[in-house]
């Protein structure tokens, strides 16, 4: 938590009280992106791109669970979001960087038009649900009144 304030000082995030509603609302909207991300008939950049976009609500989710969200007006923002996993839930370091190159391989395919090949989809797929396991597991646990 303390790296979560440090983050607020240098005006990275803001503090924010989350509800059950909201919290339903941004799992809701996981889930239908990692089914979206399931449909074969698209191509592989649109399935890497509804995967990751799950990744980002739940790891807001997450964020939003222990008090805090991304000020989005600052650059980096889905850096920051991500590499707070291990201080919000408790995510391993190792998957945290997985994730991490996700969210570059997203950037690449986004801002350079870099090609995403059927193994980094499929992770991307496989990661988003491994996450929403985990967040939704450390919300039972930690806050079930969001639940």
């Amino acid at each position: 938590m303390e790296n979560l304030r440090n983050l607020e000082k240098l005006g990275q995030l803001k503090s924010h009280t989350t509800s059950r509603e909201e919290v339903t609302r941004m799992l809701d909207a996981a889930r239908r992106n990692i089914a979206d991300a399931g449909v074969e008939a698209i191509s592989n950049e649109t399935r890497f791109d509804s995967a990751y976009k799950a990744i980002m609500q739940l790891a807001l989710t997450a964020m939003m669970a222990n008090g805090f969200r991304p000020d989005t007006k600052r650059p980096g923002h889905h850096q920051t979001v991500i590499q707070s996993l291990p201080n919000t839930i408790g995510l391993s370091s190792a998957r945290m960087v997985v994730l991490d190159v996700l969210r570059r391989k997203r950037n690449n395919a986004d801002y350079l038009g870099d090609d995403v090949d059927e193994g980094a989809m499929k992770q991307c797929i496989s990661d988003a649900a491994d996450l929403l396991r985990d967040v939704t597991a450390w919300l039972a646990e930690h806050r079930p009144d969001l639940v």
